[in-house]
């Protein structure tokens, strides 16, 4: 015992245990009080019978606070807790939405994410298991319960409907829409209180590494592909970030102003995206970006805009985030099949940014994902999920259960509860 007390944290209370039974006769009332001790004696327990102290050991066990028994003993905590019939933690959220059942209590889970270290958080489950049904759900208890923006990345087109319904904005990008996004729009404070060129001009060299393949750009592509950013801002920057921001067809124009033969080659590589037929990010934005819940449906970029189209639609995410922040205003940012982005370098290493930053904003990231093996095996993944505070967990395939018991340091008392998959379902 003071090995506990000196090296284990534990503490030492005052406790008394009182059981109250009921029958319908005395001698019933004899045989089952000798069954209870009986039973107490197997586990080396004692129970003692309070002769003449019913009414004290009644008003002991009802909920008015009282201790009518005159009668203690010591525990340490450890041993205590075993005795507390209270051991389900409930989570009942002011401001929050409902998410599941307790599986010990049965009572609602309604949880407050903005009460967490992050907000940030995970939806994982087998194909089936209705990952985008409580994406949806989350998002219509959202919209109708706060203020807040909504933003949603939906590369299978799932959300439109329900996006709509709520009065929302649904941006369909694609080389033949007529929706644009300018690559190149940018806010006030996108440098997070420094120059907004000097992040601005590093998202550009990844978004041209993009377009001309990792590793062709040396130190003097890269040097001059800086100099041509600041210059492209410049005369937006003179007017205090107003009025429209440059677009990818300046920054060509000013690279092609370059004397460097380097500058012609970033151009030559470039044209396809800003003067050529996929030039649908190098326009100036003409979809309402201040719509308070926005889908970015991104199922009809073909495979050569996909990776350019995930660094502008995270890009334009960002912007209304730092915007978001300006006016005091949350922002939930839900991203589906996640792992597309982590199928290509720069979005990862954007997403990871962005992934970090978003708390400091007021605002919250959302990965859906079934695919999670291949999430797994990602370590800048495996980083994020490990270091999100939110992950709620579907049905999930065996040896998936044991990686993410692993990863999230579940005990093995809770790891039984984590689901599996209803072969009745077919999921």
């Amino acid at each position: 015992m003071l090995d506990d007390l000196t090296s284990r944290d534990q503490r030492l209370l005052f406790a008394v245990m009182t059981l109250v039974h009921v029958a319908d006769s005395l001698e019933e009332l004899d045989a089952d009080t000798e069954t209870l001790q009986s039973t107490a004696r197997k586990h080396l327990c004692q129970l003692g019978t309070l002769n003449w102290q019913q009414a004290d050991g009644l008003n002991t066990v009802l909920p008015y606070g009282l201790r009518k028994i005159d009668t203690l003993r010591t525990l340490t905590t450890e041993a205590l807790s075993v005795l507390m019939p209270f051991k389900a933690q409930e989570i009942q959220d002011s401001g929050g939405v409902y998410y599941g059942v307790n599986a010990i209590s049965k009572n609602l889970i309604v949880a407050n994410r903005k009460e967490l270290l992050n907000a940030n958080g995970f939806i994982l489950g087998v194909s089936g298991s209705g990952k985008s049904f409580a994406a949806k759900r989350e998002i219509l208890s959202l919209a109708l319960s706060t203020d807040h923006d909504i933003l949603i990345i939906d590369p299978e087109s799932e959300f439109p409907p329900l996006v709509s319904a709520l009065g929302g904005e649904v941006v369909k990008i694609s080389a033949t829409s007529h929706n644009h996004i300018n690559a190149l729009d940018m806010e006030a404070g996108y440098g997070d209180g420094g120059n907004p060129v000097v992040l601005k001009s590093e998202f550009i060299l990844s978004l041209c590494e993009q377009l001309m393949g990792a590793g062709k750009l040396g130190a003097k592509e890269k040097s001059v592909i800086d100099r041509c950013a600041v210059n492209a801002y410049r005369p937006y920057m003179k007017k205090g970030y107003k009025g429209e921001p440059p677009t990818l067809k300046e920054f060509h124009a000013e690279l092609l102003k370059q004397p460097e033969p380097k500058a012609i080659d970033v151009a030559l590589a470039i044209e396809l995206f800003t003067n050529g037929s996929l030039n649908t990010f190098a326009q100036q934005t003409n979809v309402d970006t201040n719509s308070r819940i926005i889908s970015y449906d991104i199922r009809d970029l073909g495979r050569q805009l996909l990776p350019v189209g995930m660094l502008v639609v995270l890009d334009s995410i960002f912007n209304r985030v730092i915007r978001n922040r300006e006016r005091g205003r949350a922002t939930w940012i839900f991203i589906d099949e996640i792992y597309l982005l982590f199928s290509q370098e720069y979005s990862t290493n954007f997403l990871f940014t962005l992934w970090k930053r978003v708390r400091k904003y007021n605002a919250a990231c959302t990965g859906i994902t079934q695919n999670l093996e291949d999430l797994l095996q990602s370590h800048t993944a495996r980083t994020m999920l490990s270091n999100s505070e939110f992950v709620l967990m579907l049905n999930q395939a065996a040896n998936d259960r044991l990686e993410i018991a692993k990863l999230l340091g579940i005990s093995e008392t809770s790891y039984p509860m984590l689901p599996t998959p209803n072969p009745a379902r077919g999921s």
